[in-house]
């Protein structure tokens, strides 16, 4: 597990970069940049954590994600046989003035949005998708002229949703990066049994009144939504693979049925019974 600022630079002979199926579905990559990230994963079901927002999706995504907002790699614990293009941008990839123009005042409109995180379905997704995988192929001037189509075919779609990720305020340093990635991979180890907040506290080498001050500086949680939400996703995994409701409440550390069906709900919006059956139908 990892916790990261990403370095990210454009590709030789383009103003954005593009990655093809970085294969990290064994890396639990909790990160953020300050580039814009536009992700289509396809022949994938997995879960869509963007900010203090955790979903899932199935069969495929488009999500369109702002500056500074932790995230997730979509592809985490995807067994399946999938694909995956992600194109990574600066706000000015065409020059400072470039969202300013008339001509692209839809797009500016879409930048705006993305900064809470964005999610597209039906035909735009299968669309977009589509021409995001043709990308690579297209020499560099056809491919900056494809990537202003598909985002103004983003701008003016009908099928988006908001996620309402919170970007991160201000810069991570080295230290707090050090921290919170010890912090996750504590919770990704012990998240099967009760997790005191001064062992955590002690793992992060705070005190607790400190730890929850950082905690919910750095995630936008505090440390109890945060496990409750890791332990969520280990249940969904769980339930998907055939295990009960109680299976799953226990493997994943919640000690009260009760109490893991209150959080289930919380958190997905539904109950545990109910996703199993949604989505094993």
């Amino acid at each position: 597990m990892k916790l990261a600022l990403e370095q990210i630079r454009p590709d030789a002979d383009s103003s954005f970069h593009i990655l093809l199926t970085p294969h990290l579905e064994n890396v639990f990559l909790w990160h953020y940049h300050p580039e814009y990230e536009l992700v289509f994963i396809d022949g994938a079901s997995g879960t869509r954590h963007v900010g203090d927002h955790i979903s899932r999706y199935e069969g495929s995504d488009l999500v369109f994600i702002g500056p500074n907002i932790p995230h997730l790699n979509f592809d985490y614990g995807v067994k399946t046989d999938y694909r995956k293009v992600v194109v990574q941008l600066d706000e000015s990839f065409l020059g400072q003035q470039f969202l300013g123009a008339p001509e692209f005042a839809a797009i500016g409109r879409l930048f705006q949005a993305a900064r809470a995180g964005l999610s597209f379905s039906g035909e735009t997704k299968q669309r977009v998708g589509a021409q995001l995988e043709q990308l690579p192929n297209l020499p560099p001037f056809e491919r900056v002229m494809a990537l202003l189509t598909i985002f103004q075919q983003l701008a003016t779609s009908p099928e988006v949703t908001s996620l309402h990720g919170k970007p991160v305020v201000g810069n991570y340093n080295l230290a707090e990066q050090q921290r919170l990635r010890q912090t996750y991979q504590f919770v990704e180890d012990q998240y099967q049994r009760p997790i005191a907040l001064t062992e955590i506290a002690a793992v992060a080498n705070l005190t607790e009144a400190a730890f929850c001050r950082y905690i919910k500086r750095m995630t936008g949680l505090t440390f109890t939504q945060l496990l409750n939400q890791f332990r969520i996703n280990q249940a969904q995994k769980l339930l998907l693979s055939n295990h009960t409701v109680t299976e799953a409440a226990e493997s994943s550390g919640f000690e009260s049925l009760s109490y893991f069906n209150k959080i289930f709900r919380r958190v997905t919006g539904e109950n545990p019974l109910q996703f199993k059956k949604r989505h094993l139908r």
